[in-house]
């Protein structure tokens, strides 16, 4: 299955990120990115991949010792940027980033400590993707708009092992689908 491990931002977080994201989606050039649905709005920590239905046991155990010891945090969405010359604008994070950051590093430690071949090692980068292009462009508009945006700080309690569903219609603009096949209390969560 095609898995990875993320931090899920609750609804009303997602609901004040959506009215933010809707003001950008009537810019000028708008038409020309595919905005990612509302439900498919997570910080990826580590992303696995196709994984071998054999190792997800051991993973989800692992993934479970490194939520307890882990704390809980604070965490809120804020700003944006890009990646690759605007092929994809995303809306930031501020907050305790350093336990966030030290939660994806244990998320793609348990991974490799499973025997679930994880690559080359990147530094993490908070990010929750809202838009791709084919195509490079100026996403400076859409930078500037989501520069003023913070939404509310939330406690983040919680590691999720979220299944990722691609699209087999065919049907143009159809979204992934994730469902969380895994969900662990952090060290710091009641």
């Amino acid at each position: 299955m095609r898995v990875f491990a993320a931090v899920l931002p609750p609804d009303d977080v997602i609901r004040e990120l959506g009215t933010a994201v809707d003001a950008l989606r009537k810019l000028p050039g708008a038409d020309g990115m595919r905005w990612t649905g509302r439900a498919g709005w997570h910080f990826t920590l580590a992303f696995y991949g196709e994984v071998d239905d054999g190792l997800v046991p051991e993973l989800s155990a692992r993934l479970e010792r490194v939520a307890r010891r882990t704390g809980a945090f604070p965490l809120a969405v804020r700003g944006g940027g890009q990646f690759g010359h605007g092929r994809a604008l995303w809306a930031g994070a501020e907050g305790d980033l350093a336990t966030l950051r030290l939660l994806a590093d244990r998320a793609e430690a348990a991974a490799r400590k499973a025997g679930v071949p994880m690559g080359e090692h990147r530094r993490y980068k908070a990010h929750l993707t809202i838009a791709r292009s084919r195509e490079a462009g100026d996403v400076r508009a859409y930078l500037d708009a989501l520069a003023g945006f913070t939404g509310r700080t939330w406690t983040v309690g919680e590691l999720a092992l979220v299944r990722s569903n691609l699209p087999t219609s065919g049907v143009p603009g159809e979204q992934p689908r994730y469902e969380a096949v895994g969900r662990w209390a952090l060290g710091g969560a009641g």
